[in-house]
C-alpha cells in the first residue's frame, strides 16, 4: 500500500489532525516501532516510550531501509515523514487500515478490570467454541490464534501487533476473539481502533498506581473501553462501586452481580467448596442451576460475566450453562496443587489488596483448619498496596509468611518491610520465596489450607538487572509435597 492511501484509509491525514505529510509516495510493505525489526519497505513509528524515544532510533531505521518514519517533528533525515500529534495514536489507525480492519469481521469481546480479566476471557473463550465459532484468545496466561496456541509477552500487546494478530486469526479460521484490555493499553492507545463487540467491566480496586497518577486516573483509563471506544454492547458489574458508577453513565448496559438485585444476571443459593462451586443464575431468559469446577464466590461473578457477555454475541444461555459445568481449571487462578496430602494447597495471581481478600475469603471456607498464606508484593509497582496486603493477610489468615514476589531492581528486604509495617502481629518473613513455602508445606496440617499468593501462573521470577529465573509455584509447591512425603 503506497503511504498517502495507507494515511486516507486510517483517517490520520484528516484536516482537523494537522498532519504534515511528505510529498514523496514510497510503498509501505510493513509496520514497526522497533528499530530492530525494521527491514526494507517498513513505516517506523518514533514512539517515545519510557526508558527510550524513538525519534532517537530513526537513524537506524532509517539505515535499515525504513520506507518512511511516523514523527511528532521534522527529523533532519533524508526519509519521507509524517508528521503527526502523537505518534503512539497514530499507530492503531495506521496498523488497522494495513491489515485490513481485520476487527470489522472479527467479533472481539474485550474484558477490563482490576481482576477476573483472564478468567472470563477463558469462559468466553470456551463458551463460543462449544457454540461452534472458533475463538482466538489473547490474555495474560496464554494465547490462541486459528486454533494455535501461542506464548504471551504482555497482557495487551501493542497496537501494530495486535492488529496483524486479529489479521491471523481472521486468516486461521477463528470467527470471534476474547482479549483481556489492561489499563495500560488504554491509556497507551494500544485498543484504538478496535470494533468491540461487546466489552465487559469486572471490577476495580486498587493497583497499577506505579502508572496511573490516582485510582480515578486508573478508572478513566478503563472507562475509555465503554466510551471512547464505542463497543457495541457492554456488560457492568453491579456489585462493584465503580462498575455501578459506569453502568450509569451508559446506554443498556447488561449487568451482572450477587448482592445487587435488579442486575440482569444474579446468582443466589451459592454453595462452594474443594469440588468447584453451586449456585442459581437468574437470567432475562430465565434461570438455571449452574455446577462448575472452579471455586470462591469471585469466580461466580466470573461466571455471571461470561454468561452476560457471551449473550450479548448471540450465545444460547442454556448451551453457556453446559460448558461452565465443565470448563476446567484456568493456570494460576485458585489452582490446586495436590500430590495426595491432607490438607490443600493452592496457588493463585492474587498481586492486589482486593485480589488476595477475595482469595483468603474463599480459602477460608475450604479449611476445617488453620490457612496459611505464602506471599510477597512486586518490585518497582504501587508501593502503596503493600502494607494494604500485609493487614489483609494478617487479618485472615491463622498463619502468614511474607517472602518475595518479582523484587525486580528493589531490595527484597526492604519490601518485605513495607509489607511488615502494615501487620500489628508477629509472623513469619524470609525472602527465600522457594524456601518460604517449603516452610509452609512441611508445617501444615490434615484439614489445613496453604495459599500460595502473587505469582500464579509465572514462569520465572523477575530479580534485580533485568535478570529472571525460571520459577513456578506450582512447581515449587509439588516439590515441597513430595519432599514431605
Amino acid at each position: 500500500m503506497r503511504l498517502k492511501q495507507l494515511l486516507s484509509s486510517s483517517g490520520v491525514d484528516q484536516p482537523a489532525a494537522a498532519v504534515r505529510v511528505d510529498p514523496r509516495d514510497p510503498e509501505i510493505t510493513d509496520l514497526a516501532y522497533d528499530d530492530r525489526v525494521v527491514v526494507p519497505g517498513s513505516l517506523f513509528f518514533c514512539v517515545r516510550g519510557f526508558t527510550r524515544d524513538g525519534h532517537e532510533l530513526a537513524p537506524d531505521a532509517a539505515g535499515r531501509g525504513a520506507a518512511a518514519l511516523v514523527v511528532d517533528h521534522p527529523l533532519n533525515l533524508d526519509v519521507p515523514q509524517v508528521v503527526v500529534a502523537d505518534v503512539r495514536a497514530a499507530m492503531a489507525p495506521v496498523a488497522a487500515a494495513f491489515y485490513g480492519d481485520p476487527t470489522a469481521t472479527l467479533e472481539v469481546a474485550g474484558v477490563t478490570g482490576t481482576n477476573g480479566k483472564t478468567t472470563t476471557a477463558y469462559l468466553i473463550r470456551a463458551i463460543l467454541q462449544d457454540g461452534g465459532r472458533q475463538t482466538g484468545l489473547l490474555g495474560t496466561v496464554t494465547s490462541f490464534v486459528g486454533g494455535a496456541e501461542r506464548p504471551v509477552t504482555r497482557t495487551t500487546p501493542e497496537a501494530i501487533d495486535l492488529q496483524r494478530t486479529f489479521r491471523q486469526m481472521l486468516d486461521g479460521g477463528d470467527i470471534a476473539c476474547a482479549i483481556e484490555v489492561s489499563s495500560h493499553a488504554l491509556q497507551l492507545h494500544r485498543a484504538d481502533a478496535i470494533h468491540f463487540a461487546v466489552a465487559i467491566f469486572t471490577n476495580l480496586t486498587q493497583d497499577h498506581l506505579d502508572f496511573h497518577p490516582t485510582l480515578e486516573d486508573y478508572f478513566q483509563a478503563k472507562r475509555r473501553l465503554f466510551t471512547e471506544l464505542a463497543p457495541r454492547g457492554s456488560v457492568i458489574n453491579l456489585d462493584d462501586q465503580h462498575g455501578r458508577r459506569l453502568a450509569a453513565e451508559l446506554r443498556d448496559p447488561l449487568t451482572f452481580g450477587i448482592d445487587t438485585p435488579d442486575a440482569a444476571y444474579r446468582a443466589t443459593d451459592i454453595v462452594s467448596g474443594l469440588q468447584g462451586s453451586a449456585f442459581t443464575v437468574h437470567t432475562p431468559d430465565g434461570k438455571w442451576a449452574v455446577r462448575s469446577p472452579l471455586r470462591g464466590r469471585f469466580n461466580v461473578l466470573n461466571v455471571l460475566a461470561a454468561l452476560a457477555a457471551t449473550r450479548a454475541l448471540g450465545a444460547d444461555v442454556a448451551g453457556a450453562v453446559a460448558t461452565i459445568e465443565r470448563a476446567g481449571q484456568v493456570p494460576g487462578r485458585f489452582e490446586p496443587v495436590d500430590e495426595g496430602q491432607p490438607f490443600t494447597v493452592l496457588v493463585d495471581y492474587a498481586h492486589t489488596p482486593d485480589s488476595l481478600e477475595n482469595v483468603l475469603a474463599a480459602a477460608r471456607t475450604l479449611s476445617s483448619g488453620a490457612l496459611h498464606v505464602v506471599f510477597g508484593c512486586g518490585g518497582d509497582r504501587d508501593r502503596g498496596k503493600r502494607q494494604l496486603m500485609g493487614e489483609i493477610a494478617a487479618r485472615l489468615a491463622d498463619r502468614v509468611i511474607v517472602t518475595s514476589d518479582n523484587p525486580r531492581s528493589e531490595d527484597p528486604e526492604a519490601i518485605i518491610a513495607e509489607i511488615l509495617a502494615g501487620i500489628d502481629r508477629p509472623v513469619e518473613h524470609d525472602s527465600d520465596r522457594a524456601r518460604a513455602i517449603h516452610e509452609a508445606i512441611a508445617t501444615a496440617r490434615a484439614g489445613d489450607v496453604v495459599v500460595i499468593a502473587g505469582k500464579g501462573h509465572e514462569q520465572g521470577q523477575e530479580l534485580a538487572h533485568g535478570r529472571k529465573i525460571p520459577f513456578d509455584d506450582v512447581d515449587v509447591a509439588r516439590e515441597a509435597l513430595r519432599a514431605r512425603s
